[in-house]
């Protein structure tokens, strides 16, 4: 056995060679200099094995000794330390060497995958002969790299397209995302499944049969059709704005076509080293590892460590309260992270509408490759409805999801206290409101907190954890792992008007609003926004919010902040038109929906009619320094005040919550970089 120690090797009595991954001083593998010496060690000493007279050795399986996790890619900061484009790109040839040698064994070499297997994890099993994977739940696969403004830089590009043919390769890689393993059996990424318990056995054997009878025979893949690479960059324009990893994919599997292997590898590494250098992967890594960071310290610094207490039993059951979107968006994620869940609303019709939308969710989770149709159903059907609240009194967590104003939701939290039992956390997801407040005539106040998602709910990774004056640690911690459990990064803030990303958010949206009462067109404030990077405009994001939830808000933070927020009245005049967003009403709201399009509602035009001598001068640029101005200031105000601890916490926040464009490195991140 080899004494390097990420990576060893061994030879078992019928001729297996096993390199195994297991970095004892990590959770999981990744790939840095360290780990590429020793997988290449083990690599020239099984050569020179085989290159003797009498040598054993019949095939070769790299396996890893992680329990959940294969190898999860490269070492992202040490990727983010490379000093520039050429140092980029020699990492990216150096890992393609190594790679290389894999490729061109002189027996087979099959890559035996258990738990997550991304990038340049994966990018290896491309190098190897045959892939086998266990169909256990937490192995998923994928190559991430165009989410963080990269392409897939050690073969990925050129083998994959090599395997499966360029369209299917393209369309995969700028996912960016991992699909679970039958997905990708189904999709040609892996050549068989097994169950996690006979991985090692089903290896083996593949590795003697392949052994036996040689390589696999495998079929040229169809050439793809004759406009698809243009199509795809005109898709490509439009999507992930301020990144170019998009187009370099394309550009990369569409000259590799053309280029053999080595060329194209080349090609491959030289797009890797130009994007790696550039400010979208620079900044696109800064926030993947503040979301790592705070997936372990999300509640530093909120709770002496001395007090801290470990938290209680996972919550299991899960009781929500409010069928409208957010309470069914918020029980699907439940339903599909294995929680069960009892969805309530005093309203049949409104139960009955909730469970089509959760349907929905399925269904999509199921086109888009997250989850397979049989375990779609199972899900679905783990989902309780009731009208009652006494349906709660099992329950270890329950939500609030309700529109309502305070005496509402008062009077609710007083009914739920008397039903659930001791143990049971009590939170609410309406951040308006402080938690102080709304459990202010309840039992036992230390139970709970704000557990703050963001619409949409099964898109958007945020979750705010408001912590009241009375929230104690172990309910914090609990409430934390629960947000984990669900796939989704938590954010700590003191409950208070708005929590952090609702007041920041709705302070914009008024600025957004007293701009269009301007007589600013909602086009002209909209195109800015977006065109900076902005998902959408913010006239359409209240149309997604809601007019009348939009209205509702500004008229707590009026009374919230008196001082300062001058709430905009042209929400409660659309109101008065009918007019109340694009699901709330047929009228739509800033835009008109009718019949599946998406224009300018002229009504709106009316409620702010055109005044040629007093409309100011507002051009693209201007509008975009005013409404992040507003952005900045605001946050600058909730860190002074104590509402969130630090401006990395912020500039997550707000990039999970709200979609804040990532690749510009958060919004301090971004205002510091610009001296503002």
């Amino acid at each position: 056995m080899s004494n390097f120690f990420p990576v060893t090797h061994s030879l078992d009595p019928e001729g297996i060679a096993w390199i195994t991954f297991d970095d004892s001083s990590a959770r999981a593998n990744v790939f840095n200099p360290a780990t590429l010496s020793a997988l290449r060690a083990s690599l020239f000493a099984l050569a020179t094995d085989l290159a003797g007279p009498g040598s054993r050795i019949k095939a070769v399986v790299i396996i890893s000794a992680k329990q959940r996790i294969f190898i999860a890619g490269a070492d992202l900061k040490w990727l983010a330390a490379l000093p520039d484009a050429k140092a980029a790109m020699q990492a990216a040839r150096e890992g393609q060497a190594v790679f290389d040698l894999i490729a061109g064994f002189n027996v087979p070499v099959v890559c035996a995958i258990h738990g997550a297997c991304a990038g340049g994890g994966y990018e290896l099993a491309l190098a190897c002969g045959w892939r086998l994977a266990t169909d256990a739940p937490e192995t998923r696969i994928g190559l991430p790299e165009v989410g963080l403004g990269l392409i897939p830089g050690w073969g990925g590009c050129t083998r994959l397209a090599r395997l499966i043919g360029a369209q299917p390769a393209v369309e995969f890689i700028l996912k960016a995302a991992l699909v679970p393993a039958p997905v990708a059996l189904a999709t040609g990424l892996v050549d068989e499944l097994a169950p996690a318990a006979e991985l090692r056995v089903r290896a083996g054997a593949a590795a003697l049969r392949l052994a036996a009878g040689g390589g696999p025979a495998r079929a040229v893949p169809p050439a793809p059709p004759p406009d698809f690479f243009e199509a795809q960059r005109h898709i490509a324009a439009g999507r992930r704005r301020g990144q170019l990893a998009p187009l370099a994919v394309l550009d990369v599997v569409e000259k590799s076509l053309r280029l053999p292997l080595a060329g194209a590898l080349e090609l491959e590494a030289d797009r890797f080293g130009t994007l790696a250098a550039g400010p979208a992967a620079k900044n696109l890594i800064r926030i993947f590892l503040l979301k790592e960071k705070a997936r372990k310290t999300a509640l530093a610094g909120w709770y002496p460590e001395s007090a801290r207490s470990a938290p209680a039993a996972p919550f299991k059951m899960i009781g929500i309260v409010g069928a409208g979107v957010m309470g069914s968006g918020i029980a699907y994620v439940c339903a599909a992270h294995g929680c069960g869940v009892i969805l309530r609303d005093s309203s049949r019709e409104v139960l009955d509408h909730g469970v089509t939308m959760i349907r929905a969710l399925f269904a999509d989770a199921v086109k888009r490759d997250l989850v397979t149709g049989a375990a779609a159903h199972r899900m679905t059907g783990g989902i309780g409805i009731t009208t009652s609240l006494e349906d709660f009194e099992l329950c270890d967590l329950v939500i609030e999801a309700i529109n309502g104003d305070l005496n509402e939701k008062q009077k609710l939290f007083a009914e739920l206290s008397a039903i659930i039992g001791p143990a049971c956390v009590l939170a609410s997801n309406s951040p308006v409101i402080p938690m102080d407040e709304l459990t202010a005539n309840i039992v036992n106040p230390g139970r709970t907190i704000g557990l703050h998602f963001f619409k949409p709910v099964s898109h958007l990774a945020l979750v705010e954890l408001a912590l009241g004056s009375h929230t104690t640690d172990a309910t914090a911690e609990r409430s934390l792992a629960f947000v984990k459990t669900l796939g989704k990064t938590a954010v700590a803030c003191r409950a208070s008007p708005g929590g952090f990303v609702g007041r920041v958010l709705f302070f914009y949206l008024n600025a957004a609003c007293q701009l269009r009462e301007k007589w600013v067109p909602t086009e002209l404030i909209d195109a800015a926004m977006g065109d900076w990077g902005w998902p959408m405009g913010p006239l359409r994001l209240i149309d997604e919010i809601g007019v009348d939830v939009t209205a509702a808000v500004f008229g707590e933070m009026k009374n919230h902040f008196p001082d300062r927020f001058v709430a905009s009245t042209l929400c409660g005049r659309m109101l008065a038109q009918g007019l109340k967003g694009r699901e709330n009403g047929a009228g739509g709201g800033f835009y008109d929906y009718t019949g599946g399009h998406e224009v300018l509602n002229p009504a709106v035009a009316k409620l702010v009619p055109e005044s040629p001598n007093s409309q100011p001068e507002w051009d693209i640029k201007t509008i975009e320094d005013h409404l992040n101005g507003v952005l900045i200031d605001e946050v600058r105000r909730a860190l002074a005040e104590g509402v969130i601890k630090t401006s990395d916490d912020a500039d997550l926040a707000l990039i999970l919550g709200i979609g804040f464009p990532a690749y510009r490195g958060g919004l301090l991140g971004w205002a510091k970089e610009i001296g503002r």
